[in-house]
């Protein structure tokens, strides 16, 4: 808000309404004692910054409203100026300060007229605009521009404010419209390109490239191999802060613009690089679109969301230079789209002690079965539609079924031990050049700008030493820079050394030879296995019948075959044990032999009869129990 400062523009600057204008609408004899007893507010804005300064001779005119309004009979001292809304858009009332400021004026009973250059000025919105006619009217409020003066409590003058709001409004949409279809248009073209992300160049010419720096080619290449290793974004996340990768990254404005700057991996940044397709050489626009719900609940600021590619606008393959093939693309968001944490997807392998979440299918739904955790020993699945429906599928222990299915996997792997561990010593040796190779560019990039610093001080006069001292400070800055980029490496050397030693290959090609004592061993952990078994496995269907322990099993492997399997789980009662009627007939058959509590459990053990929960057999106490319970149950 500022005070109209009429001395610093003459008469001849100021385009002003003439009286004559005034005809159009209300005549002066609208304006009466009771408004010019009131403030005159003067609302300035423009659109945005570019328009500010590019579009000077508009702002004049509306500064000279001011001018306009003493005409009409206001003093200078009673003459409000508020242009707080310079550079903001009038498509809403969030985010304008100067708007509110004078719908809270107006409502005030303090405002005899707002004066606009346009109807435009003041709202492009027909819910703020009515909202400020019903505000005028009710207090009596006049509303001016470069047409005329009109009264909101008139009815013609009403149908003329409501006819130039709607007009306003829809000369908006349709200048966003013609914008936006020359954009699409452009874009359908494959040229418009606004940024393009880390690892690519956009020449001035328009031409997209790969960064000629190799460091940061080889920065990005890493990071799409450790993805397709690792399977999961913390997973590389974390890999890539515990090594401090850094990313260059291009300036893409300002005075520095295009220059390069190194920057540790946020989640943001790692977030676009894997969902971009421009790293599988591909042109897309339109893969982001205006959230129209969050937006108008953060108080008008634009809130964008991705939607998926289908809904695409533009889609261009092969369009750009690839880091990655597009095959390799779609299996990588196929990835992360299983690695969200809802009913639907997989999941990414956590640390858990159950051996098949995300793989594991009720066979009577169909749905999921979720692993929960009664205990930290004892794990059970549960089918989801159980748990979020209510109905009526069966859930089991994890034991059996992760028993069978590890077992399995072992069986599977066993044939290929020996191909296995020269694939490890090889990953492992793959892993440490490629941690090395990106070490010795840093310090080779430490090393040129520290010389790069020195040649600065070289060639500096001597006598200059306002500068010498500046460019003395840069080289030293990059001496301690190299030589703590180059203690970091020895660490690093000491930890990881380039070459595996002789006790390392032997250590590995051990493990990989004995796979059982590799699954069991306690260094591997609960998430490693399940990263084994879906590399094998693509899901497994069990059938849970709830009158026994006997479950199917259906193990479908990656590649098409599926083998059926049958593993015994405990129930909770006597009553869901297949062999029960069988049970009670053979225990009453040995009581009239004569033989004790004690000799029945032990010939029941002998004879193969399971008890619903233990695996020790059974005991004269479980017997006694048990044939005291059905003995209950027979007088009654």
């Amino acid at each position: 808000m500022s005070n109209p400062d009429t001395t610093r523009r003459s008469p001849t600057e100021r385009t002003l309404p003439s009286s004559t204008s005034v005809g159009a609408g209300r005549r002066f004899t609208a304006i009466s004692d009771r408004h010019l007893s009131r403030v005159a507010i003067v609302y300035v804005r423009q659109s945005s910054t570019q328009q500010i300064f590019d579009h000077q001779e508009s702002r004049e005119r509306q500064y000279a409203l001011a001018d306009y309004a003493a005409t009409l009979g206001w003093p200078r001292d009673r003459i409000l100026v508020i242009d707080d809304d310079q550079g903001r858009s009038g498509r809403t009332v969030e985010q304008r300060p100067g708007f509110q400021r004078l719908l809270a004026e107006v409502t005030l009973d303090h405002v005899g007229i707002v004066l606009g250059l346009e109807i435009s000025r003041l709202s492009r919105s027909s819910k703020d605009w009515y909202h400020l006619l019903e505000v005028c009217a009710v207090f009596g409020t006049l509303l001016g521009d470069q047409d005329g003066i009109y009264d909101a409590q008139d009815s013609n003058d009403r149908l003329v404010l409501g006819l130039k709001g709607t007009m306003s409004e829809v000369e908006l949409t349709t200048m966003r419209n013609r914008l936006e279809r020359g954009k699409l248009h452009k874009a359908e073209r494959g040229e418009l390109i606004l940024t393009v992300p880390c690892g690519y160049l956009k020449l001035p010419h328009g031409e997209v490239v790969l960064d000629p720096d190799e460091q940061v080619r080889a920065t990005v290449h890493l990071v799409f191999a450790k993805f397709a290793e690792l399977g999961s974004f913390g997973k590389v996340y974390r890999y890539l802060r515990q090594n401090k990768i850094c990313v260059g990254c291009r300036v893409q404005q300002g005075p520095r613009r295009g220059e390069l700057v190194w920057r540790p991996v946020s989640r943001a940044l790692l977030g676009r690089m894997l969902h971009h397709p421009i790293y599988a050489g591909a042109y897309s626009y339109g893969r982001r679109r205006v959230d129209p719900k969050r937006t108008a609940a953060s108080g008008g600021k634009v809130r964008m969301q991705y939607v998926p590619m289908a809904e695409w606008k533009v889609l261009k393959r092969d369009r750009f230079p690839a880091y990655i093939t597009w095959e390799r693309y779609l299996a990588n968001q196929q990835r992360l789209l299983e690695n969200r944490s809802w009913p639907e997807a997989r999941g990414v392998p956590r640390s858990g002690a159950a051996l098949l979440p995300g793989l594991l299918v009720c066979g009577a739904c169909g749905r999921r079965m979720h692993a929960g955790y009664r205990t930290k020993a004892k794990p059970y699945y549960e089918c989801m539609r159980r748990k979020l429906e209510g109905s009526t599928c069966c859930g089991l222990g994890a034991a059996a079924i992760d028993d069978l299915v590890g077992q399995q996997v072992l069986r599977a792997l066993q044939p290929a031990a020996l191909e296995l561990s020269l694939q490890a010593l090889q990953h492992v040796h793959e892993e440490r050049e490629r941690l090395h190779r990106h070490w010795q560019q840093r310090l080779e990039r430490a090393a040129q700008e520290a010389r790069r610093a020195e040649r600065q001080y070289q060639a500096v006069e001597p006598e200059n030493r306002l500068v010498a001292r500046t460019l003395e400070q840069r080289w030293e800055e990059a001496l301690r820079a190299q030589r703590a980029l180059q203690e970091d490496y020895d660490r690093l050397v000491r930890e990881q050394p380039r070459q595996l030693q002789e006790g390392e290959r032997d250590r590995i090609v051990a493990l990989a030879s004995d796979i059982p004592a590799l699954w069991h061993s306690p260094e591997t952990t609960a998430a490693e296995r399940k990263e084994i078994v879906r590399l094998l496995v693509e899901r497994v269907v069990v059938q849970v019948r709830a009158d026994s322990e006997r479950t199917t099993v259906e193990i479908a492997w990656r590649g098409g075959l599926t083998t059926r399997h049958e593993v015994v789980r405990s129930v909770s009662r006597y009553e869901s044990l297949s062999d029960y009627p069988e049970l009670l007939k053979r225990i009453r058959q040995l009581r009239k032999d004569g033989l004790t509590i004690a000799q029945v459990a032990r010939q029941l053990n002998e004879e193969g009869y399971r008890t619903p929960r233990s695996r020790k057999g059974y005991t004269p106490t479980s017997v006694r129990k048990l044939w005291s319970r059905h003995r209950q149950k027979a007088q009654r």
